[in-house]
């Protein structure tokens, strides 16, 4: 389906559900280019629960989001209970424009929402000629090490930086070992998912997705997993003054109020410390590790970013492939109102 024509639809859906036409066009836009960016559990699978969210009144459809300045660097954002779209789209903009100013940049936000992928706002930043991070905290997923119980999220980590090239460097990457949107999706539509990367409720390794939700998922690299978790966790619920500690609700299945995630923006010009010769620098770094011998079968060593980029222009070209399931949602969301 062409992209333009199902995002003006998802726009649609959003004011429907009292969104204003601006934080509409934001949502849909976001959910759209998870959809492009070659990550469905990131967006329209989630149409659905941003719907009932805002339906219950859960997120805030026309929050009064607040901005205090703390210097002309750093940024408070309180978001309002927001959509998480809005408060990240707002926040990543302030960063943007204190770095211009002053070199480095860094927002925290807190009363958010999950809001989509975290690539979504490094982007916005790489493309100002800037270096960027990203963190945001998530409903619990992961066991701390050597607990038995789930308490940190999957806690996305995302680093961005110019490369003097149209295809700038975007790490974007949870800390568990797949993310839990591609464990929902498979528990769906009834497929297995990896030996190894979860466990059910009794603390045994599974491949059934629903046994997974219902468990914990596994931290990459072990403890450092779970150090990495619990550092975004401080970083993103203890200092902005959002919810941690576990207690960020699960936005498919705790409706018993807002998540009151949190985000934290780093953003910094890349020539604060080598000047111009930062492009420089940045392009033989890559040029020499891409001459690196190759193991067999691999034809060229991509730096990340690369391949969110050949599937973006790939299915911009192809249009998105909406699953049956999927589809049939959206159509009754789109009569609902």
């Amino acid at each position: 389906m062409n992209h333009l024509k199902i995002k003006k639809l998802i726009k649609t859906i959003f004011k429907n559900f009292n969104l204003s036409n601006r934080h509409a066009k934001i949502s849909a836009e976001y959910l759209i280019k998870a959809e492009l960016f070659g990550a469905p559990s990131h967006g329209l699978a989630r149409l659905k629960m941003y719907c009932e969210r805002l339906d219950r009144k859960i997120i805030n459809p026309n929050p009064k989001i607040k901005i205090k300045k703390i210097s002309q660097s750093i940024s408070h954002i309180d978001a309002n209970n927001s959509i998480g779209f809005v408060a990240a789209d707002l926040g990543i903009k302030v960063a943007i424009k204190n770095a211009k100013k002053t070199g480095i940049g860094l927002v925290a936000i807190k009363n958010s929402g999950h809001y989509g992928l975290s690539s979504f706002y490094a982007e916005q930043a790489v493309k100002k000629n800037l270096m960027v991070w990203c963190f945001t905290n998530a409903p619990p997923a992961i066991a701390p090490y050597g607990a038995k119980k789930s308490l940190f999220g999957t806690n996305p980590i995302c680093f961005g930086a110019p490369t003097g090239n149209k295809v700038p460097f975007i790490l974007d990457t949870s800390v568990s070992i797949i993310n839990r949107g591609k464990i929902r999706v498979a528990a769906k539509l009834g497929h297995k998912i990896p030996l190894g990367v979860a466990l059910d409720k009794f603390g045994k390794p599974t491949t059934d997705a629903k046994k997974a939700l219902k468990g914990v998922q596994l931290p990459i690299a072990s403890f450092k997993g779970s150090g990495l978790a619990w550092m975004v966790d401080i970083m993103c619920g203890v200092l902005t003054g959002a919810n941690h500690g576990g207690k960020v609700k699960d936005p498919f299945d705790d409706f018993t109020g807002p998540q009151n995630a949190g985000h934290l923006f780093l953003v910094l010009k890349p020539g604060l410390f080598v000047g111009k010769n930062y492009i420089k620098r940045i392009k033989e770094n890559i040029r020499i590790i891409k001459k690196l011998p190759k193991i067999n079968g691999v034809k060229e060593i991509l730096y990340p970013g690369q391949g969110i980029n050949s599937r973006y222009k790939r299915n911009l070209k192809k249009g998105i492939a909406i699953p049956k399931n999927i589809l049939e949602v959206i159509k009754k969301l789109n009569v609902i109102k």
